[in-house]
């Protein structure tokens, strides 16, 4: 999604871990801008106004200017970022010049609304399994997310990739059959009860107990015999 939001750069006249240090230090991160076939350029930027896209509704599908002073002013998207994982602090980002007028691939969220009558009535467990979708389209027509209703869905019904509207330049790039969520039974199927007057099986031990005791009253009838002959 385009915005009309720019940033401005300077550029990194040096590098290494002290430059970056102090760079940091400074206000600023180190960052790099390339592509669009293009020349990579190290840059510093403001970690608050790069934080401020990735927590708006676009995230990284944000396409915005980068004013680089005494150089170009071009459309960027934020493509990856460092994060210190202490404090969780940008450290580093990198962008991507965007050539407006050819397609791109991007990864959208997707949304899930309504309540499905599997849960409501039959008493299942919606289950989400993918939350985004991947699309090529034209830079300007990046959705910020798409919206796909699961209130029809009944236990064993699912809503895949296929069934998610898109329009204009968006074509699908995800596989069409993978699934986006799903209505599941909680019930467990109950095993078949025993039919009446069948006969209970005896117990084990029961069974070798009474098997001994006939055993024992046999061979004490036959020890009767022998003494009367």
């Amino acid at each position: 999604m385009r915005k009309d939001i720019t940033v401005t750069a300077e550029v990194r006249a040096s590098r290494g871990k002290n430059e970056a240090r102090r760079t940091r230090k400074a206000g600023s991160i180190p960052a790099v801008v390339y592509g669009a076939f293009q020349d990579p350029i190290s840059i510093t930027i403001s970690p608050k106004e790069i934080s401020k896209i990735v927590r708006s509704d676009s995230g990284f599908n944000t396409i915005f200017n980068l004013a680089i002073a005494g150089g170009e002013t071009t459309p960027v998207m934020l493509v990856d970022q460092q994060i210190e994982p202490v404090k969780g602090s940008l450290l580093h980002a990198d962008l991507k010049r965007i050539d407006l007028t050819k397609r791109i691939k991007v990864t959208v969220p997707v949304h899930t609304e309504g309540e499905p009558v599997g849960v409501k009535v039959q008493g299942g467990l919606l289950e989400i399994i993918t939350r985004a979708i991947e699309i090529e389209c034209l830079p300007d027509e990046i959705p910020a997310a798409f919206t796909i209703s699961v209130a029809d869905l009944s236990i064993g019904q699912s809503k895949r990739a296929s069934d998610v509207e898109i329009s204009g330049s968006m074509k699908l790039v995800s596989d069409p059959q993978s699934v986006i969520a799903h209505i599941v039974s909680l019930r467990a199927e109950e095993a078949p009860a025993a039919e009446e007057g069948a006969p209970a099986a005896a117990e084990p031990e029961v069974a070798a107990k009474k098997g001994k005791k006939e055993e024992e009253a046999a061979a004490e009838k036959d020890k009767d015999k022998a003494k009367k002959k």
